[in-house]
């Protein structure tokens, strides 16, 4: 069952559900999800020259992003062809029997800016800002300013709460974040990662 906007709000004064800060339940509770605000953090991906990013290099990733904070009253450009991380203004908890879909906003979507490549969900348990890998596929430059609505959250009920919620009993990699992560996959089991039954 996806959470109407009666049930998100239920679930919000409950407490069970948090998203924090909602500064305008008017603009961001919409009829069956709720809009996240942009961040002011950005990782960037720079031009380089090595052969391949391989999952098993432990600090490859970090080499080659840089972190951009904008200031206030200010932009992001996000350049045709560009990919960046960002991250959404709000903080979320997941409840175990609920999954939360990022989804992007049509207005958006229409400028050719999409909001993630394929992470678009947030398992039972999760704690923490939402990364948004975004990407403009089209020609022109488009100015992202923090604060703006850059997403909204879907919410669907499962029909038992998970058994083992996305969290520490996991060992999952990025709960509580905060801003956004670049990825963290050479800790995954199959390459060689020590920690037990980790998610994405």
């Amino acid at each position: 069952m996806i959470l109407s906007d009666a049930d998100i709000l239920e679930r919000l004064e409950e407490g069970d559900l948090v998203i924090d800060p909602i500064d305008d339940y008017e603009l961001q509770i919409q009829p069956a999800s709720v809009d996240m605000r942009l961040g002011r953090e950005f990782l960037e991906f720079q031009r380089t020259n090595i052969p391949c990013i391989h999952p098993t290099s432990e600090g490859e990733v970090d080499e080659y992003v840089t972190e951009t904070v904008v200031d206030d009253d200010d932009d992001f450009i996000l350049h045709p062809g560009d990919f960046v991380l960002g991250t959404t203004h709000e903080r979320v908890e997941i409840p175990a029997d609920l999954i939360a879909h990022v989804e992007g906003r049509s207005s958006l979507g229409r400028l050719a800016v999409v909001v993630h490549a394929t992470a678009g969900l947030c398992d039972p348990g999760y704690r923490g800002q939402i990364t948004l890998e975004l990407s403009n596929l089209g020609s022109a430059p488009v100015a992202l300013t923090p604060g703006m609505r850059i997403s909204q959250l879907t919410f669907t009920e499962l029909k038992t709460p998970a058994d083992r919620p996305y969290g520490s009993d996991r060992g999952s990699k990025y709960q509580d974040q905060d801003g956004p992560q670049a990825s963290r996959i050479q800790s995954d089991d199959e390459f060689g990662g020590d920690q037990l039954g980790r998610t994405d």
